[in-house]
């Protein structure tokens, strides 16, 4: 096999690669597309196409199954073994429900018959895109299970420790911790430990899903169901069926389709909007929320038997501010990460930096870390600077005295990362206000700069911050971001 060209890394979110051998179709889809603000590549093969995949990045491909020599589904194949970030999604006008799930289960991301409904179509494709800036990361630096759950303290020990024990069991799992905690690795572990690894892994996000779909996305639908059901379509139950579906942010899951879904847990069936019968499924199901999920409960903004039938088994995920002894561990795992995925080396962090970031707080935990860590790569010559820091950890760090972090890792003896003590009297209030702006400026200035990166575009940047649309437009309301803050930048 002759050696494989290298690859361009041009990430633009906004660009796709359109595979079909129709010349008349790919250009109706071609200006379907960019009416909707896509920038388009074509390719009339599957050859065509892996090669056009090879010179550069795509937030998704969407190709045609049927093609002369390579075809599409030898197209996905390829896609999945070279790029497993890139989404692909199939359209085929010789489709039914065995090829879609068979796509699906050797890794498309959607799949759509023609003739296709442009709304759904670009519902999908938004969708697949979105899904990349979060699959992206992981594929760079692939770690066997319990190896990605990076950490030595304590906690992290005793996460691990926990994994392993209910790993190999068939119960339902409920894994707890705020944005950024690492949840779906959680569940990628407990997946890859147990005697259902070579059957799919199926991810959904309750919140990312619009509540008029949330049933046809988990159930399948019939074709004529509703408006826009042009096609028999499976859910995610279904696709999951023999594996693991994991359900994040599922407190935010819409009560009206709880009951339903504590039915297919109870019988294992589901039925699909508008099918008359019921199907078998063979479904490990493990859920992630926010650790308040007990108050919806007592609120009755979500179901207690429901509840009970998730948290069977709970792994419950640290913040970050509670093992900040990781953090020289983690700055490094990230700092090779991501050097290597940008082809640049760096040094190891020094002291300086580790106590500018032990200093912090990190609201948006591991993954906020990432973001700032990887944001200094890029900034970094050969080493990672303090003064490439925000500037709201920059002042953050001037604002109160740093706990000791030692650049080995180890933790100071009686060095803490906890709050002022009552001794200190009456700074603690004003030292308070200090942290709390300083947070607010940071949370602006990580939020504005994502959503300049991904060109103003609300659902991809939710995504990136690890957040829910309906959560980022919160924060927008709350920190006072506008149109002209992402203009100005």
């Amino acid at each position: 096999m002759p050696p494989m060209p290298p690859r361009r890394e041009v990430d633009d979110p906004c660009r796709l690669l359109l595979v079909d051998d129709e010349v008349n179709l790919r250009a109706v889809l071609k200006g379907l597309l960019e009416r909707d603000g896509w920038s388009v590549d074509e390719a009339a093969d599957g050859a065509a196409g892996l090669a056009k995949a090879r010179e550069r990045s795509y937030a998704a491909v969407l190709t045609d199954l049927r093609m002369p020599g390579m075809d599409g589904a030898q197209l996905l194949d390829q896609l999945r073994r070279e790029q497993p970030e890139t989404p692909v999604v199939m359209l085929t006008a010789h489709g039914n429900v065995a090829t879609a799930v068979d796509a699906m289960r050797r890794g498309a991301f959607d799949f759509l018959t023609k003739p296709f409904d442009p709304h759904e179509l670009a519902q999908v494709l938004e969708r697949a895109a979105a899904s990349r800036l979060s699959r992206r990361r992981e594929v760079h630096e692939a770690k066997p299970a319990l190896e990605a759950l990076v950490g030595s303290s304590g906690a992290m020990a005793r996460v691990r420790e926990r994994i392993a024990k209910v790993a190999g069991a068939p119960t339902n799992v409920l894994i707890l911790g705020e944005t950024g905690t690492g949840k779906e690795l959680v569940a990628r572990a407990l997946h890859e430990l147990s005697p259902r690894a070579a059957a799919s892994f199926v991810a959904t996000n309750c919140a990312a899903i619009p509540e008029t779909m949330v049933e046809a996305e988990l159930f399948g639908h019939e074709r004529g169901a509703f408006t826009g059901a042009v096609a028999t379509r499976p859910g995610r139950f279904e696709l999951a069926d023999g594996g693991t579906l994991f359900l994040d942010e599922v407190g935010d899951m819409d009560l009206k389709v709880q009951p339903k879904v504590l039915r297919a847990l109870e019988q294992r069936e589901i039925q699909r909007v508008g099918a008359a019968a019921t199907r078998k499924v063979d479904v490990r199901l493990v859920a992630a929320t926010h650790p308040d999920l007990a108050a919806k409960v007592e609120r009755g903004a979500f179901r207690r038997d429901l509840w009970f039938r998730l948290a069977v088994l709970t792994i419950e995920l640290p913040p970050l501010r509670a093992r900040k002894e990781d953090l020289p561990e983690l700055v490094d795992h990230f700092r090779k990460k991501h050097g290597a995925r940008l082809k640049k080396s760096v040094a190891p962090a020094g002291a300086p930096l580790l106590e500018r970031l032990a200093a912090h707080e990190w609201p948006g935990n591991v993954r906020e870390l990432e973001n700032v860590i990887e944001s200094l790569v890029v900034l970094s010559d050969r080493e990672l600077r303090v003064s490439d820091l925000p500037l709201a950890l920059q002042r953050e760090g001037d604002a109160a005295p740093p706990p000791n972090v030692p650049a080995n890792g180890a933790p100071a003896v009686g060095g803490t990362a906890s709050a002022p003590s009552a001794a200190a009297g009456s700074s603690a209030g004003p030292l308070k206000d200090v942290v709390r702006d300083a947070v607010a400026t940071l949370e602006r200035e990580i939020i504005t700069r994502t959503l300049r990166e991904q060109s103003g575009n609300v659902t991809h940047a939710a995504t990136a911050l690890g957040l829910s649309r309906k959560g980022l437009q919160l924060k927008l309301k709350e920190l006072g971001i506008s149109r002209t803050d992402l203009s100005n930048g």
